[in-house]
């Protein structure tokens, strides 16, 4: 969430920006700065009251060591008084201070200076790209024709075990897949990034600590009876590591990665983009999690989507960099790059990656700072990306590698299969 200072340092500028992603915040910022205010008059009047109860309940010792049993039974009675006075004061304090973090949630991430403007996915600036766009037969089939042709993939069967959105990986199809998350992981080891393995279910300290929670709740799986949700990537307990920690400067840049399966209701998605493996509620992904100085943040990010960008050009996939408007970013996100490749057989981009700065707004949930060289403590800037989802680089994958011989595995990727073609 955003903090006091810079809602309090420049209100107008906040407002502005807010507008970028369509959220009129002229009310809400005013009804924060109102109640930051009285917080900041009720800490003060509380401080001076809590100063004279020390120093009046320091001289009834005194007055009782010199006889004066009057003056110090008043002053025991003017302590009690003031002890009533701060406890009043010291609830005023705590409702303003619960109000402002309850508006402050319902507030996004501000814009970057370089998010485009727009309103959907319409208005995203293509920032570069490369690959070629295979050309196929006329009776080229979409992949999910294709898994059952050659047997890789059963989605009635996902469905019967569990419901629409479940696919069961089979035969090669499962070591495909399986080829391609240790593709990923060892690509990002090889980058300098740690590997670590989460958990897969999260409470909800770390589903808030990273925005997921509120914001995306319906969008999540959530276990009643433990209180816990199932995770919507690698993302939420990745960067909860860092939760009310405190880094050296000397530990910055952290670089992790992480595969894990990924969890997501997406309510009210219907149609042709989500057949096959477009659009799933269980899907697997490698992630990369980065945290870092302010000033390096966007530095980092420019690491991070070059490394990518080298992904999918290892996997000689078509693909294009997105630059997301503030219509289409995400709630939490400062700067968001999206990385499509481009489905041949389907003919249309599939989204593959979301590559984002959150600066300190989610650094600011989770608490999570670094000592400088000054040993002040700082908030940091945190940021992830997915490198990469493989629903849908599996997808384009089947698709652009079909021949009338069978589907061709790309070179990188033979190694970690045991088989180049798919026939």
């Amino acid at each position: 969430m955003l903090t006091l200072r810079i809602i309090n340092e420049n209100p107008e500028k906040v407002i502005r920006q807010l507008s970028k992603k369509h959220f009129d915040g002229r009310e809400i910022i005013g009804q924060i700065i109102d109640l930051d205010n009285t917080r900041r008059k009720t800490q003060t009047q509380l401080d001076a009251i809590l100063g004279e109860i020390n120093t009046i309940s320091k001289s009834i010792g005194q007055l009782m060591k010199e006889g004066n049993r009057e003056e110090a039974d008043a002053a025991r009675e003017k302590v009690r008084l003031l002890k009533e006075t701060s406890g009043e004061l010291g609830e005023t304090l705590k409702e303003a201070e619960q109000k402002i973090e309850a508006l402050l949630v319902t507030i996004p991430n501000l814009p970057h200076d370089s998010v485009p403007e727009g309103r959907t996915a319409e208005d995203n600036l293509v920032e570069r790209s490369g690959g070629d766009i295979p050309s196929l037969d006329d009776n080229a089939l979409p992949h999910w024709e294709l898994a059952k042709k050659y047997d890789l993939i059963d989605f009635e069967l996902g469905v019967k075990i569990t419901g629409a959105g479940f696919p069961v990986y089979k035969g090669r199809g499962a070591r495909f897949q399986r080829a391609l998350i240790n593709f990923f992981l060892d690509s990002a080891r090889d980058a300098g990034f740690t590997e670590v393995q989460p958990p897969y279910l999260v409470n909800s300290d770390s589903g808030f600590g990273t925005g997921q929670l509120p914001d995306k709740e319906g969008q999540m799986y959530h276990v009643g009876l433990d209180d816990l949700y199932l995770i919507p990537t690698a993302e939420v307990p990745v960067t909860n590591i860092y939760r009310d920690v405190i880094l050296d400067e000397k530990e910055l840049p952290v670089r992790n990665t992480a595969y894990s399966a990924c969890f997501r209701r997406e309510a009210g998605s219907y149609g042709k983009d989500v057949r096959g493996l477009n659009r799933l509620h269980q899907f697997d992904k490698v992630e990369i999690v980065c945290i870092d100085k302010p000033e390096n943040s966007y530095e980092r990010l420019d690491e991070m989507v070059r490394y990518v960008q080298t992904l999918v050009e290892k996997l000689e996939l078509p693909w294009r960099i997105l630059r997301l408007c503030g219509g289409d970013i995400s709630f939490t996100s400062a700067l968001t790059f999206d990385f499509e490749v481009y489905s041949t057989a389907q003919k249309r981009w599939l989204e593959v990656s979301s590559v984002s700065n959150f600066e300190s707004y989610q650094a600011n949930r989770l608490k999570c700072r670094y000592r400088n060289a000054e040993r002040k403590t700082e908030l940091c800037h945190t940021l992830n990306g997915s490198a990469l989802a493989l629903p849908r680089i599996m997808a384009a994958l089947l698709e652009n590698n079909q021949t009338p011989e069978g589907i061709r595995i790309p070179a990188p990727l033979v190694p970690y299969c045991g088989f180049d073609l798919i026939d």
